[in-house]
């Protein structure tokens, strides 16, 4: 390959990158998020970063980076083994934390309320 191909690789793998997340993150998401809910502060967060990626007004960029930080929460791999679990969770909160913090702007108000809605989670009185 030269130089020009392979930095145009990463381009031409996005779209595919971007799909084996969203396969990934709408058959396992919710299923690990319920399952770990009581031990995940951030599951408003999460799920929140869920709608997001799946509401087809948010930017392809915003998806691809809320599909990857969703995916990595999901995967049983990660560099940190999942049998200590609390940094296992501290690793998926730093992920997701910082994407989030990222793309804020594009996680709406009616993104948090989808997400307080399926945990089960009243609205805060304000």
């Amino acid at each position: 390959m030269t130089q020009i191909d392979q930095q145009e690789l990463p381009n031409y793998q996005l779209p595919a990158v971007m799909a084996r997340n969203e396969r990934i993150v709408r058959k396992s998401f919710w299923e690990k998020l319920l399952h770990q809910a009581g031990k995940v502060p951030f599951a408003v967060e999460l799920a929140a970063a869920y709608f997001c990626a799946t509401d087809p007004k948010t930017p392809t960029s915003v998806k691809a980076l809320l599909l990857a930080a969703l995916a990595y929460f999901i995967l049983p791999f990660e560099f940190i083994p999942a049998f200590f679990l609390t940094l296992g969770l501290a690793s998926d909160a730093a992920v997701v934390a910082g994407v989030v913090r990222m793309v804020s702007r594009h996680i709406k108000p009616q993104h948090y309320q989808s997400a307080r809605a399926a945990l089960g989670i009243p609205e805060p009185v304000e």
